[in-house]
């Protein structure tokens, strides 16, 4: 049987990749989009070539640069790399043995890749926990659905402003909540 496909999601800085690892602490398998984009462009020759053809360069800093400048350079990074992500996890679900999977999927929401799971973890902050957390927030979130929106899809919350500790009692709470874990 497939495992129950949990994602965790929410605006940058929120703490989805602290959510991501108190999972993993419980031996949930985990999965990260971001550290498969980032496989992608450090290994993927298509993926590699096809930045060289058009930014030059392979280095994610400087296509952060130019993408988050360019909209339109943007949708054409995402179209790139999101069918490859989405069938990197794909892979990732058909080998597992587990009753529970969970991947951080940031843009779940925008690209509507809420149709592929379960369940929707949304994690949130205070603004000022956000900037503390990663002080050049840009305008990346400006392309982010609100968090009041996430909220009100998500089947799990989690404002994240506490102590680890809190963090890992809200996932144990969630783990008893699902089916099968």
């Amino acid at each position: 049987m497939p495992p129950l496909r949990v994602a965790v999601t929410g605006g940058i800085g929120a703490g989805k990749s602290e959510v991501l690892q108190a999972f993993a602490r419980r031996g949930v398998p985990t999965l990260s989009a971001d550290a498969v984009v980032h496989e992608l462009i450090a290994h993927d020759p298509e993926v590699r070539g096809a930045l060289e053809d058009r930014f030059a360069t392979t280095d994610r800093a400087e296509i952060a640069r130019i993408v988050f400048e360019d909209r339109g350079e943007l949708a054409w990074l995402e179209a790139l790399l999101h069918p490859r992500v989405v069938e990197a996890r794909e892979r990732w679900l058909a080998g597992l043995d587990a009753p529970v999977a969970v991947a951080e999927i940031p843009l779940l929401f925008e690209t509507g890749g809420e149709r592929d799971v379960e369940r929707v973890i949304v994690v949130t902050a205070p603004e000022e926990v956000r900037r503390s957390r990663r002080p050049a927030v840009d305008a990346r979130s400006d392309r982010l659905l609100p968090d009041d929106e996430k909220v009100s899809r998500a089947d799990f919350v989690y404002v994240n402003d506490g102590t680890l500790e809190a963090l890992d009692a809200f996932v144990g709470e969630v783990l008893e909540q699902l089916p099968g874990s």
